[in-house]
């Protein structure tokens, strides 16, 4: 089946994640059991641009939001683009299909005053556990790296001597994250600590030294957010927020949190300069006379 040889593409040629090509599946599978029901076709070569309008519009009435709608949609140019360029498609019919406008949403992170009392006012577990779930929010805030890349790392990526850690982000792109005197200090002890209760080798591991797992990173940082802050969302990209938005509200280079954030391009990263223009209003409107 032509699904199988575009998944096996992305995941060992694109060097897309797991959880992407998990999405992608889903995604095409999606698309595939609704043109079935709904027009009998069981390819996309037989599909025309008016069946992928309709198979959007059955997303909208089902309450699916833009958001989705675009990234079922991005999963299906790259998987027609795929066809087109290997002969096994003769037409896209996406290329008659309008992306739905997005409306833009500010990130949301946690602020500044509750990540203080996130690490000195919370309790964490005794032994090796409340050790790891602390580690964990601080490399999240610290560095930034996203939850892929945090549960990814091997002891041998952190370099305590030098302070910086080594992460694979996306598209096998590595970078070097720097690290304060008192994060490096926190991350030897950490780790000294684990290799006792579990030997060398992932750098964050599960009370049975296994790998830690992507839900069990979610799980963490939704407990120990939800202790100091009341924002309604809350996620290990909570914390990759909060480093950014933070870095730009005290004066740090837009530049320079691009590198930081393994950004493609600075579009991405510029939409951390949100809370500035906020604090330039408070400024104004306390400030000025006329305001």
């Amino acid at each position: 089946m032509h699904l199988e040889v575009f998944l096996a593409y992305i995941k060992h040629e694109k060097r897309y994640s797991d959880h992407t090509v998990i999405s992608y599946r889903n995604d095409l599978e999606q698309l595939y059991q609704y043109l079935q029901q709904a027009s009998d076709i069981n390819h996309i070569s037989e599909a025309s641009h008016f069946h992928l309008r309709s198979w959007m519009a059955n997303m909208v009435e089902a309450g699916q939001s833009t958001r989705t709608i675009n990234r079922k949609l991005s999963a299906l140019r790259s998987y027609c683009k795929f066809l087109m360029k290997r002969g096994l498609l003769q037409k896209d019919p996406t290329l008659k299909i309008q992306t739905p406008k997005i409306a833009k949403r500010l990130p949301v992170f946690v602020a500044q005053p509750d990540i203080a009392k996130l690490f000195t006012e919370i309790e964490f577990a005794e032994g090796y556990e409340g050790l790891r779930d602390r580690t964990v929010l601080e490399l999240l805030y610290n560095t930034g790296m996203r939850r892929a890349e945090l549960i990814n790392l091997k002891d041998h990526d952190v370099d305590i001597a030098r302070r910086t850690i080594k992460v694979l982000g996306k598209g096998n792109k590595e970078r070097l994250l720097p690290v304060s005197e008192h994060l490096a200090q926190n991350l030897r002890y950490y780790l000294e600590e684990k290799r006792k209760a579990h030997g060398p080798g992932w750098f964050l591991v599960t009370d049975k030294g296994e790998q830690m797992y992507a839900q069990m990173a979610y799980r963490i940082v939704t407990k120990f957010i939800g202790m100091v802050s009341t924002i309604e969302k809350k996620s290990p990209h909570v914390l990759r927020h909060s480093f950014a938005t933070h870095l730009t509200n005290n004066g740090a280079e837009l530049n320079a949190v691009k590198e930081l954030l393994g950004h493609a391009s600075l579009a991405a990263t510029q939409v951390y300069t949100h809370n500035n223009i906020e604090q330039l209003k408070d400024i104004y409107k306390n400030s000025h006379p006329k305001a």
